[in-house]
């Protein structure tokens, strides 16, 4: 599965490295929204994967911090 791949990378990057990815995906998920306000955005299901790619990398941090 793909999400499961996607969580074992997160799991092998150190907190500061976590950090930069959730930065990035804020800004993509805002040029997203800017981009669907303004009828400009072709695939409409990208928002929802990358709101959960946020949630995954909080969950990560959230994991190696209570370690």
């Amino acid at each position: 599965m793909k999400s499961s791949k996607f969580v074992e990378e997160l799991k092998n990057k150190s907190v500061e490295e976590l950090q930069k990815d959730l930065v990035t995906a804020k800004k993509e998920l805002f040029n997203l929204r800017f981009q669907n306000a303004t009828n400009q955005l072709d695939n409409t299901a990208r928002i929802k994967e990358v709101r959960k790619n946020i949630a995954r990398i909080n969950t990560v941090i959230t994991e190696k911090s209570r370690a």
